[in-house]
């Protein structure tokens, strides 16, 4: 081998004296024919991995990314010059080989060199794009006869092994949707995110321990059946709708999902939408193993109104052009974001939607009767639950999260008292959480019976004071209906007196 690098040398040099004799075109071919010639000679082959790709110039080559994290893996026990790079929010330091370094890997008793370089520009524009910047790659370097081998397994398990990495140490993200005047350039920012760090998990969730062992089951099922969904043709994706009262817990249902699966969430705002183009746009950046999030959805646009028939616009002629005009700049600035429910419909489980793979949809809503029904069926939103006022099972998982309890003398009160009372979970943990030294468990237990008490005296007075309304409004309705039948023989009467008078 030693031999043969020499002869490369002196090829080299023989080029570099013959470029100052010979014109470009000469070269060329020359060069050509030497790399033939050098082809037959040279026992390796090289291939070369780019931070960044023509077809994808703004973002980094996904194979890039997994090599990367391949060779950090092993390179520090192998590479004699490593680059630190300390991971933010976390107290660790993750180590690499650094620039113009060579490791040697090993994989089924084949040898593999992997070089890390770059490609400096001959000059610093003023202005940096990307073709001006540095350009990284890594080089692999393996013998001939292993060609097969290192093209059809090695770079396989590879860059399986670097998402594998990447899924197992990433730092879960909680993102929102930016305005679409922030998408420009290679710099655009669609979503923004901070470090996800909810604590909420299944075992803390406040929720009947029935119903939550059926979620469970049913989300462990989905995360499991990628065949199955490929299978039957669908898209590996499912949708939640959780209702009910506000503090039943539907954030935290929400947190508890994404800790369960180790998933991102894209909280996703509609009303910061622009229209179904930009909706589109903002699904492709979203990635797999994600849950796309709309809270309150009954209140994020005026979706439920949509298929009415709406009412005709007044012509041209009868309204004069300068205050139509102001009348039209106007609407559009109250009209906002021009999501439609087509729109909505499609980003679901249309085509689009199709873009990724291991997604869950999840909509809350305070008041499930005012969606459309297109919007929520089977199909689109694939579960329904319903987050209920607290029931006893609920009370003694917050009990146990709270006071460290699963059982005191004050459980069968409070047992029966939430038969007869609606609380929500919220409620129900305020009142267990300790707000000195001195409140011990048993203090916080009659701070909740006291509230149960209140929230059943509030209940009662409300039902007299609502029955009081309706009393009253059926008395307007039949002292109305009186009115109009009056009217009528008032009404017959001078009829009569008319036909007579003509008579």
């Amino acid at each position: 081998m030693m031999g043969q690098m020499t002869a490369m040398a002196v090829v080299m040099s023989l080029w570099a004296t013959l470029g100052h004799l010979f014109p470009d075109q000469l070269r060329r071919d020359v060069r050509k024919y030497i790399n033939k010639v050098v082809s037959y000679v040279y026992p390796y082959v090289e291939i070369t991995f780019h931070e960044y790709q023509v077809d994808t110039w703004f973002e980094r080559s996904e194979a890039f990314a997994s090599i990367e994290r391949y060779l950090s893996a092993s390179s520090s026990k192998r590479a004699k010059r490593l680059k630190a790079n300390v991971v933010k929010d976390c107290e660790s330091v993750v180590l690499s080989m650094d620039e113009y370094e060579e490791v040697t890997d090993e994989f089924n008793g084949i040898q593999i060199w992997w070089t890390s370089s770059k490609k400096i520009p001959r000059q610093q524009a003023l202005f940096s794009y990307r073709g001006d910047e540095e350009k990284r790659f890594y080089r692999l370097t393996c013998r001939r006869e292993h060609r097969d081998i290192i093209t059809n397994v090695y770079l396989k398990h590879v860059l399986d092994e670097g998402k594998a990495i990447a899924v197992r140490t990433r730092q879960r993200k909680l993102y929102t949707n930016n305005k679409s005047e922030k998408w420009y350039g290679y710099k655009r920012t669609m979503w923004s995110h901070i470090i996800f760090e909810h604590p909420s998990t299944f075992d803390t969730l406040a929720m009947e321990p029935k119903k939550k062992k059926e979620i469970l089951n049913d989300l462990m099922m989905f995360s499991k059946s990628k065949d199955y969904y490929k299978k039957v043709g669908k898209s590996w994706k499912r949708g939640y709708l959780l209702y009910g009262p506000p503090g039943t817990g539907k954030s935290s249902m929400i947190a508890a999902m994404a800790n369960l699966l180790e998933y991102d969430i894209y909280d996703l705002e509609l009303a910061s939408v622009k229209d179904n183009t930009d909706l589109r746009k903002l699904l492709i950046e979203t990635s797999s193993k994600s849950i796309i999030v709309i809270e309150d959805i009954d209140c994020s646009l005026d979706l439920t109104g949509q298929r009415k028939e709406k009412k005709k616009e007044e012509s041209k002629e009868d309204k004069d052009p300068v205050k139509k005009k102001a009348e039209e700049e106007e609407d559009k600035k109250k009209k906002g974001s021009e999501v439609t429910l087509s729109g909505l419909l499609n980003f679901i489980d249309g085509l689009w939607s199709a873009c990724g793979s291991e997604r869950l949809i999840v909509f809350t809503t305070n008041f499930v009767e005012k969606l459309d029904p297109a919007l929520i069926r089977r199909g689109r939103m694939d579960k329904h639950i319903e987050m209920s006022y607290c029931c006893y099972g609920t009370f003694k998982v917050l009990a146990k999260n709270y006071l460290d309890l699963e059982s005191h003398e004050l459980f069968k009160t409070i047992s029966q008292m939430l038969l007869e009372t609606k609380i929500t979970p919220a409620d129900v943990a305020e009142n267990l959480m300790p707000k000195s030294d001195e409140e011990n468990a048993e203090i916080c237990l009659n701070k909740l019976i006291k509230s149960l008490e209140d929230a059943k005296e509030e209940a009662r007075l409300k039902a007299i004071e609502d029955a009081k309304i309706k009393a009253e409004e059926e008395a307007g309705q039949k002292k109305e209906e009186n009115g109009e039948k009056d009217q009528e023989n008032i009404g017959a009467k001078l009829a009569d007196g008319h036909v007579g008078v003509a008579a």
